[in-house]
């Protein structure tokens, strides 16, 4: 069971603010689509997207690869992030998403292509 208290989640979010809006260029008004479980780490993603301005868009991990396509091409999100469970359905159509520029990883392994968000902490 992960714990953090309003100390520590500021800090991590502050360092995932940055990590965002650094190299991977989500600035305010851009736009995330984050398909996400029920985990500690939707509170770290998420927190950071309000202080920075983004834009969140969230989704039920219930979505098929042509919903998620759908959404990323509606929203024009240049960010995917998700479970490594669901990376197979963006990977499938990722090549229709003119717009998407980063996609992120929150597991423990890695995948080729993807950003891994345990690793950029």
């Amino acid at each position: 069971e992960i714990k953090w208290n309003f100390e520590e989640l500021g800090f991590l979010s502050q360092k995932v603010a940055n990590m965002l809006s650094g190299p991977h260029s989500l600035q305010r008004g851009g736009r995330v689509l984050m398909v996400l479980p029920r985990i500690p780490e939707w509170w770290l993603l998420n927190v950071p997207c309000m202080r920075t301005g983004v834009i969140i868009i969230p989704g039920t991990t219930q979505l098929t690869a042509q919903d998620i396509c759908c959404r990323l091409l509606a929203s024009k999100a240049k960010c995917f992030i998700t479970i490594d469970v669901l990376a197979p359905a963006l990977d499938s159509v990722a090549s229709k998403c003119q717009f998407l520029k980063t996609k992120l990883i929150v597991s423990e392994s890695s995948r080729t292509e993807w950003l891994n968000f345990s690793d950029l902490l």
